[in-house]
């Protein structure tokens, strides 16, 4: 085992099935808005109400996302993303038989929300990170663009199940993709830890590295798994956790909405949910793109206030909307902005407080943004329910990505705990 791994150093694998895992969690996921519609004329429910199971989900997500968080640096990824699939899975299948919101709630948002934080960015770019030191940006980058592509392929793909059949159809079809895949891969591809429990180092550099010893030199110095509680009340976390949240509110904000909208705006069906794959091609330019960048700079929060500043300006183009050419321009700044979000917030924290705190921390982050991303569809919706337009909605989205684009530069840099 580990002289193939030294061939072809294992940490590639763990990029390829955190790409896959992510895609096709995050593709089916953001296939939400697509469904808010059809589900508000067959039940009569107003929007807000619908979106309520994204915020429930989201919800259970963020808790999905402590647990798994805190395990992953424990144990392997393969069970954690098993049981995510499972139950992210079962909550879609189950979601068509659905008869009243509660239900709704109860099997898309907290059964679905819970597994997609098993199998999501927590678990799989934590696994990446740390497999990865120098070339940690790239490694997170490229298996975030997993997010992208999945988007992409699976946003167009539901909005023709649901066009040609229905939503019901299209939850059933979601919700077989994420068993089969989800469970296939995780077990194919991510049932290691980390290098040093295999006689590695990171990025796959030259010589061996038993499980006990220290980190290799290259690393820097020995690892220091600091206590969640000291890193909880450091300011750079709770800077990072601001930022993040204002950006997460703003992105399922319009995720969840502007298909809706768009349809509002007389734009056609399919087109309108292309825009969401339109948002995911983006983001696998900017995922690579952010990721690369941060390896490169002398401090990524520059690197990421660039893409705060990138989902601003989709902000500003959404506001004028009007038709599917701009719809589409808003969806490629935008989403190239967005690919910022899940590529550095855990190069973010590997930085500051060291990869092997990473899952813990990580967990945390995406339970605050998870709270902020569950506030979003909801104010969202009852603005719309309230003046029966979306404007005032994307000026509160703007105001808290420029916030977030100045107020991350104020992040203090790594004290030395964190691997460069």
């Amino acid at each position: 085992m580990a002289d193939g791994a030294r061939r072809f150093y294992w940490g590639w694998y763990v990029v390829l099935g955190a790409f896959l895992i992510m895609g096709v969690n995050y593709g089916t996921r953001y296939c939400f808005g697509i469904f808010v519609k059809p589900m508000a004329l067959e039940y009569g429910w107003s929007r807000s109400v619908i979106s309520a199971g994204m915020s429930v989900l989201l919800l259970a997500y963020g808790i999905g996302g402590v647990f798994g968080g805190r395990l992953i640096d424990r144990i392997a990824p393969r069970w954690l993303i098993t049981v995510g699939a499972a139950f992210l899975a079962a909550g879609m299948l189950l979601t068509p038989m659905i008869r009243e919101p509660w239900q709704f709630y109860l099997t898309y948002g907290i059964c679905g929300g819970l597994g997609s934080g098993f199998l999501g960015v927590v678990v799989c770019n934590s696994s990446v990170a740390k497999w990865f030191v120098h070339q940690r940006g790239l490694a997170i980058g490229i298996a975030s663009i997993g997010v992208g592509v999945g988007t992409m392929v699976l946003a167009p793909l539901a909005g023709t199940i649901v066009k040609v059949y229905d939503w019901r159809v299209g939850f059933i079809c979601m919700g077989g993709l994420v068993l089969i895949i989800g469970v296939a891969l995780s077990q194919w591809l991510m049932g290691r830890t980390k290098p040093e429990d295999y006689g590695l180092l990171p990025d796959g550099a030259a010589g061996s590295a038993p499980a006990a010893e220290h980190e290799p030199a290259m690393a820097g110095p020995a690892p220091v798994q600091r206590p969640l509680g000291t890193i909880l009340v450091d300011s750079r976390f709770v800077v990072l956790a601001i930022c993040y949240s204002l950006g997460f509110f703003a992105e399922m904000s319009a995720m969840v909405h502007q298909v809706p909208y768009a349809l509002d705006r007389q734009i056609d069906k399919v087109a309108a949910a292309s825009s969401l794959g339109m948002i995911g091609i983006a983001s696998i330019f900017g995922r690579f793109f952010f990721g690369w960048l941060s390896d490169r700079v002398r401090d990524a929060k520059i690197v990421s206030s660039f893409g705060f500043l990138c989902m601003a300006v989709g902000m500003v183009l959404l506001l004028y909307a009007s038709s599917t050419t701009i719809l589409f321009v808003y969806a490629l700044a935008f989403g190239f902005g967005y690919g910022a979000l899940s590529t550095m917030i855990p190069y973010l924290l590997a930085d500051r407080f060291g990869r092997h705190s990473l899952g813990a921390a990580y967990g945390m982050v995406t339970f605050c943004i998870c709270v902020a991303g569950a506030i979003g569809p909801v104010v969202t919706g009852y603005i719309y329910d309230r003046s029966g337009s979306y404007i005032s909605a994307w000026l509160v989205n703007l105001a808290a990505l420029v916030v977030a684009t100045f107020l991350i530069l104020a992040m203090k840099p790594g004290d030395g705990q964190g691997e460069h």
